[in-house]
């Protein structure tokens, strides 16, 4: 047997596997990360499928474990290259289902759902889904039963002794399975730095009613769409102090619908309201839940903090509650929008300093990860979900619990494991990585285009224009210097006109074809720029044979 992680391992997001067993693949979660800030233009981040593309005809389904983004947000892609079932709780392949309706497609012939508990066949392959908890209704993780061994895998998960819906993880499942024997562990690491436990979602619902008794005027919640839960606290507490609710964003529009549809979600009548109802109701009597809690640019919150809203406005005296904290790498554009808010009269309570629990994490802290070891008792253990260091600490706490440090392998993107009744091991490394989507573009933007971008963005661009005669290759007309990004021209007339000298000099001393004209310029320029300025322009010449 093969398993092989395609993204997830030493990063945030895009999490997804491949698992081979004789004739067939199936791939568990297919999800998408969010660009970083050195990725300028980049709207999502999708791992790099071609392993799993490559080998179609094996390729029996995709398996998704919870309804997150960073674990099924790669799925329309996925199937635009290759239509393979879809296999999921209820909940999570109706979020799937509203995603790719969007684009005009519907799940491929196969799909089905199943409740937690269930065992799924696939081919040659078994696997026992069991309950676990996390930030969204019916997450599970598997055990898949081979003749080589069984491999758990937890996906992300916390244990909550009092969750939100009454369903608490199944630790009999787990105690049972691993009283039967487990090969091999694959778990999710992301707080294993947290010590303790994690609390449980239920305490955000108190908070968020505190909030909701103090507050006079209006009541914004933002958080993350796919937070079910949590959207759930926010109609009950609502409805029981009076307040209607009106949802803004169209991916938390989509989650509501999704599920009330399919019973997840249960609001009073009454509660729910449309967003142009709340001008004719008190400001004390409304609570606006929104998208927005990273501060993406395009978000409800984000449009509501700039004032660029079509038919909402922050009015002085509104309470803001940010309840999430931000993904690493977004933080920039989350302060920026909480000193937007503030600056419009806002009042904007964020899980870091407000004192009120408003946000709690949906994976397992350390505690928890070592009862997950103790329930399981595996034979050998990969840490996976999370940073490198996350990956190293959880190896580390795997070690502490007793395990051998043979028996603990800490992998990568692409890191291919064999597992077969002789153990555990690292067998070769698969083409693995990010494809970064801009647009409708998706992998036509890579290393290089990027590192223009950043160029561009740091230092500018100059273009020098330069006619040359076809014969000779002497300079019929030219040089001229366009200026975008670098300096402003008519500030800065003497340092362009001594840029322009350098160029004329170069040219003198050039004669021939177009390509050696533009090598030179570039050398003469990059030069003589970095010398005046300390900054290295992008150097564009664009060399006309007249």
């Amino acid at each position: 047997m093969l398993v092989t992680p395609l993204g997830g391992v030493g990063e945030i997001g895009k999490n997804i596997m491949a698992i081979e067993y004789g004739p067939d693949m199936i791939l568990i979660d297919a999800g998408l990360a969010f660009p970083e800030d050195d990725m300028p233009g980049i709207d999502i981040v999708l791992p790099d499928m071609s392993y799993a593309f490559d080998r179609r005809d094996r390729l029996r389904a995709v398996l998704l474990t919870h309804g997150h983004e960073d674990h099924i947000g790669a799925v329309p892609y996925l199937l635009r290259e290759v239509q393979v079932p879809v296999i999921g709780t209820p909940i999570t392949c109706g979020l799937v289902q509203r995603k790719i309706r969007q684009d005009g497609m519907e799940l491929p012939r196969g799909s089905r759902t199943f409740e937690p508990g269930a065992t799924i066949e696939i081919g040659g392959l078994r696997l026992e889904s069991f309950r676990v908890n996390h930030s969204v209704p019916d997450a599970v993780g598997f055990a898949l039963h081979t003749p080589v061994g069984t491999i758990v895998i937890t996906g992300d998960f916390k244990f909550d002794f009092t969750p939100v819906d009454g369903h608490v993880a199944d630790l009999q499942a787990l105690a049972r399975i691993g009283a039967e024997g487990v090969l091999c562990l694959f778990a999710d690491s992301t707080n294993v730095l947290r010590p303790g436990y994690t609390p449980s979602e239920r305490l955000v619902g108190e908070a968020i009613a505190t909030v909701m008794r103090q507050a006079e005027r209006r009541v914004i919640v933002t958080t993350f769409a796919s937070n079910v839960h949590r959207i759930q606290q926010v109609f009950r507490v609502a409805h029981d102090l009076g307040r209607k609710v009106a949802v803004v964003g169209r991916s938390m529009v989509d989650t509501v619908d999704v599920a009330m549809d399919l019973g997840y979600l249960e609001v009073h009548p009454g509660t729910y309201v449309e967003v142009e109802e709340v001008s004719r109701l008190k400001p004390s009597q409304v609570v606006l839940l929104t998208t927005g809690s990273q501060g993406e640019p395009l978000s409800a919150l984000s449009r509501l903090a700039s004032g660029e809203h079509r038919s909402l406005s922050i009015e002085p005296g509104d309470t803001v509650v940010l309840a999430a904290t931000p993904v690493p790498g977004n933080e920039k554009m989350v302060h920026r929008t909480i000193n937007n808010l503030t600056r419009q009269g806002a009042r904007v309570i964020t899980p870091g300093d407000s004192g009120l629990l408003v946000h709690v994490s949906g994976h397992a802290s350390r505690e928890e990860l070592k009862l997950m070891h103790r329930l399981v008792r595996p034979s050998y253990f990969v840490p996976l979900h999370g940073e490198y260091r996350h990956l190293e600490a959880h190896a580390e706490l795997a070690r502490e619990l007793g395990m051998p440090a043979d028996h603990v392998i800490v992998g990568d993107i692409g890191s291919q494991f064999e597992i077969s009744q002789r153990g555990v091991r690292i067998v070769g490394q698969v083409p693995a990585g990010r494809v970064l989507v801009d647009g409708l573009g998706v992998g036509d933007v890579g290393n290089v285009v990027l590192r223009d971008r950043r160029q561009l963005a740091q230092d500018g661009i100059l273009i020098v224009q330069v006619a040359v005669r076809a014969d000779t290759g002497e300079v019929a007309s030219g040089p001229d210097i366009i200026s975008r990004g670098f300096v402003y021209a008519r500030e800065s007339e003497e340092l362009l006109d001594q840029a322009r000298s350098r160029v004329s000099e170069a040219l003198a001393d050039t004669h021939g074809e177009a390509a050696a004209i533009r090598s030179a310029v570039r050398d003469a320029l990059a030069q003589f720029l970095y010398g005046k300025t300390g900054r290295r322009p992008m150097i564009l010449p664009l060399v006309v044979e007249v």
